[in-house]
């Protein structure tokens, strides 16, 4: 029976925590990395005939208390719980389905903050709205209509992103998450095939089967006009706009990166908001 992207995402978490990590006692020495099922099973309260079942695909209907429990088991942190509830079938959340249009009021709104970098994303990070600050951060680009070809595609991303590992992996661990909303969406699998058949990088860490979406975190920044700056965004998302995130990138107060995002205000007109593209 072939393995089911439950059965794969359960593996991969698996092998990436060994005994030490769940306080258990390790006897003998291990053909492979991470905890055996066995020990998942015992973190979890369940048989090792169900887990083994479960990981393979030969368990279809996994009750929420269950997925808790190996959720518990495996240290998933929220979005990887909720991706876990997805691939086994239960949804956990009522919101409706996702739409890239962003609404008149949000640009408007986008545009009233000339000092303040700010855009609007879809689940796959394609940028669908983005006010003229916004814009100025991302000149150095060639393309700036999605986050994750920005970052893997474009020679820029590399030089851009000061802390380019966590940007990769932030960028992964997202559209991982995007998959387990809608695992049919070919949108989003034409993407991320894109980024596994260009970069070696982006295929080691989608292996990884991280899941994590945008919340809040200190980025670091090259940019080639105003140099170095460290903003803070953090993530909104856009109530009656399922998929959409808000994000509002800002500088420390009275800091050097302050006096580069003043900067970068000069580099554009303010005022307006463009699209994604």
């Amino acid at each position: 029976m072939p393995v089911t992207d439950l059965g794969a995402f359960l593996a991969a978490r698996r092998a990436r925590l060994g005994p030490d990590d769940v306080g258990l006692v390790s006897h003998g020495r291990r053909r492979v990395p991470g905890l055996r099922r066995e020990e998942v099973a015992v973190l979890a309260g369940v048989s090792a005939d169900y887990y083994a079942r479960l990981e393979k695909g030969r368990e279809r209907s996994p009750s929420a208390s269950v997925l808790d429990a190996v959720a518990r088991a495996l240290d998933l942190g929220p979005d990887a719980r909720e991706h876990l509830f997805r691939l086994a079938g239960m949804p956990v959340d009522g919101r409706g389905p996702a739409t890239d249009r962003v609404d008149d009021d949000l640009r408007e709104l986008l545009a009233e903050w000339p000092h303040l970098p700010a855009l609007v994303v879809n689940r796959r990070l394609d940028v669908l709205a983005r006010n003229t600050i916004a814009d100025a951060l991302h000149a150095d680009f060639a393309d700036t209509s999605n986050l994750a070809r920005m970052t893997f595609l474009d020679p820029a991303g590399r030089t851009f992103f000061a802390e380019w590992p966590r940007a990769a992996e932030s960028c992964v661990a997202h559209l991982r998450l995007a998959l387990g909303h809608d695992t049919g969406d070919r949108r989003t699998v034409a993407l991320v095939e894109e980024l596994a058949a260009a970069d070696d990088e982006f295929r080691l860490l989608w292996a990884r089967q991280d899941v994590r979406g945008k919340t809040y975190e200190a980025k670091t920044f090259r940019h080639s006009a105003v140099g170095t700056l460290t903003l803070t965004y953090r993530a909104f998302d856009v109530r009656g706009s399922s998929g959409q995130q808000l994000l509002v990138y800002r500088p420390a107060p009275d800091s050097p990166s302050a006096d580069a995002v003043r900067l970068l205000g000069m580099l554009t007109p303010a005022g307006r908001s463009t699209g994604g593209a």
